[in-house]
C-alpha cells in the first residue's frame, strides 16, 4: 500500500493493510473510530506479545462486538462462527453486561441475542 493510500484511510478512519514484500506477512490495520464504543474498546486494550514486540489487544468482549459490526455489514457467516469460538474460549471470564449494553447501542443486539441463545442450548 502506497503512503498516499494509507493516509487517506486514517483521514477518512478505514482500514488498509501493509504487506512485507519478502516474507508476504499481511497485518490489517483498523483505524480507531470516533465514537463511544471505539473509545472504550480502545481504554480496554490489554498489553501481549507478539513475535517479541509488545503490542495492544482487544478484550475478547470488544472483538465479539467489532465482529458482530462486520457481520451486520456483510452478513458474514465466517464472523459469526468468530464471535462463538470466542464466547466459548472466553466462558464464564465474558463480560456479557458489557457486550448486551454495546450490542444494544451499536444496533447489533439481535444478533447478540441470538447467539447467547444457541449458546445456552
Amino acid at each position: 500500500m502506497s503512503r498516499e493510500l494509507a493516509r487517506e484511510a486514517m483521514a477518512d478512519r478505514t482500514l488498509f493493510n501493509v504487506i512485507d514484500g519478502e516474507s508476504g506477512w499481511k497485518a490489517d490495520l483498523i483505524v480507531r473510530k470516533d465514537r463511544p464504543f471505539s473509545n472504550a474498546e480502545f481504554a480496554r486494550r490489554q498489553p501481549g506479545m507478539l513475535l517479541g514486540v509488545e503490542i495492544a489487544i482487544a478484550t475478547p468482549e470488544d472483538l465479539i462486538l467489532s465482529k458482530l459490526e462486520w457481520a451486520s455489514l456483510g452478513a458474514s457467516a465466517r464472523q459469526l462462527e468468530d464471535v462463538r469460538a470466542l464466547v466459548a474460549m472466553a466462558g464464564d471470564a465474558l463480560d456479557r453486561a458489557y457486550v448486551a449494553h454495546w450490542a444494544d447501542a451499536l444496533g447489533l443486539a439481535e444478533a447478540w441475542d441470538e447467539i447467547s441463545r444457541a449458546e445456552r442450548g
